[in-house]
């Protein structure tokens, strides 16, 4: 976006140092009378405006040199850790101590979601979530929806291929888990993948700069003033409430039109909370918003930059393409649904290296790169540093991915093997080292959920496809927003998958 890299005028640019020589100074003097031990300084947050285009490259650069490091700012101390230990004791251990930071930077595009909010509001919404997403009923119903917009996908992929055009499969890997997770959450079925919804693609547009906006509040001490930047976001934001709005309110004249009112009430999350809360359009459009970042983005960003991945690395996209092949028992692939029917629960089950193939990637690319938490009282990390009440305390998945004293010398290669025990069995790794799905009390709520669509629709490409890049010479980044986009998409070539292993199509 342009207002990205528009230079910070030199007036605020002498405001901000100004003020981080007087924080250093009072830290030093803090320092001589309160024998209290911190984290190493490496840098402020105006570093992370110069670079914010790669942030994360950044970051992950402080975490091999510090495990743990402090950013200076001129109201806090901003502390940054790739350490498991001191992950599991924000996360875990004193899990009461460290809540929710700068909901206000979050407001305007979040507002009281699950994401923003702690206390009363957080539980009451995790409480339901957690037990729609733990009922058989919602995984078999999830899993059929899975399918068919995997079949939708494959009959693009296809046509494409015939044609040999390139396609950008983020773009379409965010319209397909819209599509599903509308359906799926608020009983609305969009097909923005086959259409041309207009007012879809504008709302998906705006919610992405919505989300680059917002992030960009984090690293800009001055986005209080900026009047372009706050104008562009609000703008955004209205296209995302007047389309959020408009579901709302179908769904509860639906309800209450229904001639069997009470066949609906379990039948998506958005009638769930209808059933148990007030009508309240905004406090259920801070809910949607909430379950769109943490269903659309994450699930098509991970599928897209694991499409990247195999595209780098043919002899792994053969290898899983092999074990579907072998899971679904499949001898020869004439048309895609029936061939997405074959993905059952116990195929999905037998595909281990292609769940290793997944989390692979979530390491080295986590959906989410880095998550804060305030500090609500002064406290000591299990490292022995101090933090202070008001301190912001983050983790960072990706920094974390990177790290050799984690992950060992081969840290930066795709090896889906390190998953793997000798009889090729999937194996965990504590969520406070592989840390992209959160841990302890806030573990992500739909872990298993979101495995089930990215191992079906990765299931359904490989076994029926092969990918390359468009150009084998890009260079291809991140865009800096709450998830981790392939900045400009991921222009791909397909081929039918043809040979020993796979039916002609």
């Amino acid at each position: 976006m342009d207002f990205l890299s528009k230079p910070i005028c030199l007036t605020a640019l002498a405001l901000l140092v100004s003020l981080l020589v007087l924080h250093i100074l009072a830290r030093k003097l803090n320092k001589s009378t309160r024998k209290k031990k911190y984290h190493p300084i490496a840098g402020t947050v105006f570093h992370q405006l110069l670079h914010f285009n790669r942030l994360h490259h950044y970051m992950t650069a402080l975490a091999a040199k510090y495990k743990t490091y402090r950013l200076l700012s001129p109201l806090r101390n901003e502390i940054y850790t790739s350490d498991p230990a001191n992950v599991e004791y924000i996360l875990k251990t004193n899990f009461d101590n460290y809540g929710k930071v700068c909901p206000h930077h979050l407001k305007d595009l979040l507002g009281d979601g699950i994401f923003t909010v702690d206390g009363d509001k957080w539980r009451q919404q995790r409480k339901l979530s957690s037990h729609e997403f733990s009922t058989r009923v919602l995984r078999d119903f999830t899993s059929k929806i899975f399918r068919k917009n995997a079949t939708k996908f494959a009959n693009i992929v296809s046509e494409a291929a015939t044609a040999n055009q390139i396609l950008d499969i983020q773009d379409l890997l965010m319209k397909s888990t819209m599509d599903s997770l509308f359906q799926v959450a608020f009983g609305i079925e969009l097909d923005s993948m086959c259409g041309s919804d207009e007012e879809g693609k504008n709302f998906s547009n705006a919610f992405n700069d919505s989300s680059a906006m917002t992030l960009f509040r984090y690293v800009d001490v001055f986005w209080r003033i900026k009047i372009g930047s706050e104008a562009t976001l609000k703008r955004s934001t209205k296209l995302v409430n007047n389309f959020v709005f408009k579901l709302i309110h179908s769904k509860i004249e639906q309800m209450k039109n229904s001639e069997d009112e009470s066949s609906m009430k379990r039948e998506d999350i958005l009638s769930r909370f209808l059933q148990v809360t007030d009508t309240d359009p905004a406090y259920l459009r801070d809910i949607i918003l909430n379950f769109i970042i943490a269903g659309k983005d994450t699930t098509a960003t991970t599928i897209a930059w694991f499409i990247y991945m195999v595209c780098k690395h043919p002899a792994v996209q053969l290898k899983i393409a092999k074990e579907v092949k072998e899971a679904t028992n499949m001898k020869e692939i004439r048309n895609y649904a029936e061939f997405a029917a074959s993905i059952s629960e116990e195929a999905l089950e037998m595909m281990q290296y292609l769940h290793a193939a997944i989390t692979e990637t979530l390491r080295l690319h986590p959906a989410v790169p880095v998550d804060a938490k305030i500090c609500f009282s002064d406290d000591t990390l299990p490292d022995g540093y101090c933090v202070n009440k008001g301190d912001m305390v983050a983790y960072q998945p990706y920094a974390m991915g990177r790290m050799k004293f984690i992950w060992g010398d081969d840290t930066e290669e795709f090896r889906p093997e390190r998953w793997l025990n000798e009889e090729g069995i999937f194996q965990p790794e504590s969520p406070f080292k592989f840390t992209a799905f959160q841990a302890g009390p806030r573990i992500c709520l739909v872990k298993e959920f979101a495995y089930r669509q990215m191992k079906i629709f990765s299931a359904v490409l490989l076994g029926c496809f092969e990918f390359k890049m468009a150009n084998e010479n890009r260079t291809v980044n991140y865009r800096t927003m709450i998830n981790l986009h392939i900045d400009g998409g991921l222009e791909i070539r397909a081929f039918h998958r043809r040979g020993k292993y796979h039916g002609i199509l």
